[in-house]
This record gives C-alpha cells, sequence and structure tokens, in this order.
C-alpha cells in the first residue's frame, strides 16, 4: 500500500486546488459585468444567428474530425512498433509499411478530393 501513497497523495492534492478554485473564483476578481461578456463567444468573430430547429455543419467539419482520428490512431500503433523495433525484425518492418502505405491511400484519396481545402 506504501507504493500508492505518493499517487494518492498527488490526487488528493488535485482534488483540493480543483475545488478551492472553484469555491474562491466567485469571491476575488472584478465584477464588471456588459453585454459584450454575456454573449456567446466564437473565436472572436461575431455569432452567426443559427435556425430555430438548428442548422446544418458543411461535412468539411465531420472529413476534418475523421482524419484527425486516423492519423491519431496511426501514431497510437506507431509507438510501440517503433519501442519493439528491434525484436519485431522484418516481420514487422513490412507491416508497419503496409499499414502507413494503407493510410496515405486514404490521406491521397481525401487530398486529391479537395477534402483537405477550406473555402
Amino acid at each position: 500500500m506504501e507504493l500508492y501513497a505518493p499517487i494518492l497523495v498527488l490526487a488528493v492534492l488535485a482534488a483540493g486546488f480543483a475545488v478551492f478554485s472553484v469555491t474562491i473564483a466567485p469571491f476575488t476578481g472584478p465584477k464588471r459585468w456588459n453585454r459584450a461578456k454575456l454573449d456567446a463567444y466564437e473565436c472572436g468573430i461575431e455569432p452567426t444567428p443559427q435556425p430555430v430547429g438548428g442548422g446544418r455543419f458543411p461535412l468539411k467539419y465531420m472529413v476534418t474530425a475523421m482524419l484527425f482520428i486516423v492519423f491519431d490512431i496511426e501514431i497510437i500503433f506507431l509507438y510501440p512498433w517503433a519501442v519493439a523495433f528491434d525484436q519485431l525484425g522484418m516481420f514487422g518492418l513490412v507491416e508497419m509499411v503496409l499499414f502507413i502505405v494503407t493510410v496515405l491511400v486514404a490521406y491521397t484519396y481525401v487530398w486529391r478530393r479537395k477534402g483537405l481545402d477550406w473555402d
């Protein structure tokens, strides 16, 4: 149990800091409310009005999200391969080349279909 004591102390300190920060925040700092502070914020740009039932998002948002997930998963597979590269030998090298080629084929498909262009 004594091996877990530092982890437990760190967790208690982190939780204490979080609770303290959330508790003390309303009592500190200036309180100057104005209309600009109460408006929605979209990266410094005036928010665009949305239809009542919700608007349709362009497909490019979803394509970008899916590409991020694909390359994120690729990185997750590359780390263990790089660590165990010496034990895997030629088999591991061939398998990783096939994996990277598969991902690059998907990437070039999206690139040629102009899925990465922001219009």
